[in-house]
């Protein structure tokens, strides 16, 4: 509408008269970008009326302004045309879109944010612009033998890397449940992929278990190795005590994967995540410092913190990732009811320390204070953040 209108009052101010008016064509030209068919022909009928009209003041002779006309008519019937097929082109895009977020949340299930004792949140980012999942992987799941997760990496992209994925994951959300022992859960996975993918296929992962408190079981196959956040802030990798190769590829090597014990104390955090995030570059082909960035974002809160890190990676190669990257943080919450049990045992001490010698009087002499009043206000004065 505002070039059909421009283009008329450039016309009637220079006094040009038909050279300005095939011009017009522009406005359902463009028209057809954005609107819909009832739009575009909105448009295109307004610049044939507005033709006409100048064709009749300007009382051109001849067949030209009839000519320009038909110009505009058929430039507006064609743009019409464009629209119709983009909106159509648009919404099979809105379906497929729609199949592929379906297809991730049955393949990537969306993790809690608190499972027992932990802290969980999770970053996901596919490489292609349009995707919603790729050929990286994670899962976390409760099973009776405690919490166990995995994040992996399928060699390749495309379709036959999400199938593999979904294959991997399928395996361990069965294996995590029945085997006791987390190298058998690994060895399932091992067996499943040797049957069914290529020579040349493979996965690199890390699977983590917790089957008691304050530790951790850490197989890695082939994969980064994760970061270890202590609760003083502190970042290292843990590495393997030897390394094993990717899942898939145990027959040709023959090394088998070991089981590595992890110290994993309240308020400690542990880092999984795939090349993506660890290879990718700045304009200046420099990997991004996925350690230094962690130690720079830290916080109680893994969501934040991975916020935080996804956004400084982003900034990093320039706002978009060309591979697909994951990151899954865990986090031991310090155990709170532990610490207030610890305060009341203390004001118990203190309170045993006053009691008055032989022959003197307590203050509270002559007053009984029943437990529950004492364990009340021990409670009550431990919240204020006093001592005794």
């Amino acid at each position: 509408m505002v070039i059909v209108v421009v283009v008329v009052l450039v016309d009637l101010l220079t006094g040009a008269g038909l050279p300005w008016l095939p011009m017009l064509a522009a406005g359902p030209a463009l028209a057809a970008t954005t609107n819909g068919p009832r739009g575009v022909l909105c448009v295109g009928l307004l610049a044939s009326v507005l033709c006409a009209a100048l064709s009749t003041v300007y009382t051109v002779p001849g067949r030209e302004p009839a000519a320009v006309l038909c110009a505009v008519l058929a430039v507006t019937a064609a743009s019409t045309l464009a629209s119709e097929l983009r909106g159509r082109r648009e919404r099979v895009l809105a379906a497929v879109r729609s199949v592929a977020e379906a297809a991730q949340h049955a393949l990537l299930k969306p993790v809690p944010e608190t499972v027992g004792p932990f802290q969980v949140a999770v970053r996901y980012s596919a490489a292609a612009a349009e995707a919603r999942i790729g050929g990286d992987l994670y899962a976390l799941v409760p099973t009776p033998h405690g919490v166990r997760l995995i994040v992996g990496d399928v060699r390749g992209k495309g379709l036959p890397a999400v199938s593999t994925a979904a294959l991997v994951l399928g395996v361990f959300r069965e294996a995590a449940c029945d085997e006791p022992d987390l190298l058998a859960v690994v060895g399932r996975i091992e067996r499943s992929l040797a049957r069914n993918l290529g020579p040349d296929d493979f996965v690199t992962a890390v699977v983590v278990g917790c089957p008691r408190p304050g530790e951790l079981e850490v197989v890695n196959c082939g994969h980064a190795p994760p970061l270890l956040i202590t609760a003083g802030g502190g970042v290292e990798p843990v590495e393997p005590a030897r390394p094993a190769p990717p899942l898939g590829l145990r027959a040709l090597s023959g090394e088998h994967p070991e089981l590595h014990l992890l110290p994993f104390a309240d308020g400690d955090q542990l880092l999984l995540y795939t090349d993506g995030v660890t290879e990718a570059r700045d304009h200046a082909r420099e990997f991004y410092p996925l350690a230094e960035g962690v130690a720079r974002h830290v916080s109680d809160d893994p969501a934040r913190t991975l916020r935080a890190v996804h956004a400084d990676l982003l900034a990093h190669v320039g706002g978009r990732l060309h591979d697909d990257a994951a990151l899954l943080l865990l986090r031991r919450s310090v155990d709170e009811t532990a610490e207030t049990a610890e305060t009341a045992e203390g004001l118990r001490e203190d309170a045993a320390g006053d009691e008055p010698e032989e022959g003197g009087q307590a203050p509270d002499a002559g007053r009984e204070i029943l437990p529950e009043r004492f364990e009340a206000a021990a409670v009550a004065d431990t919240s204020r953040g006093g001592g005794r």
